[in-house]
């Protein structure tokens, strides 16, 4: 199969027991019919996980000089599951 963007070859790659085609030239990804679903539901944590705390650890005085703290942004799990 060839990338629609620039012609290539598709290459198959296996992530998490899902087949996806991706483009090695422009990294593009391509997804058949119910793949994108499984790659969600694989990639949900487990209900009997616990949740982790997302809030900010308490600031400390001496800390009141310097910028407030910021969550890094979380990344999405598909930039796991697309690092060729």
């Amino acid at each position: 199969m060839k990338c629609p963007v620039d012609d290539e070859t598709l290459v198959m790659a296996e992530r998490n027991g899902v087949e996806i085609d991706y483009c090695p030239k422009c990294r593009g990804v391509w997804l058949d019919r119910g793949e994108l679903d499984k790659i969600v539901e694989r990639a949900a944590p487990e209900p009997s996980q616990p949740a982790r705390d997302q809030s900010p650890p308490p600031r400390a005085d001496h800390d009141r000089g310097h910028k407030p703290y910021r969550k890094k942004k979380k990344e999405s799990f598909l930039s796991e599951l697309f690092d060729f």
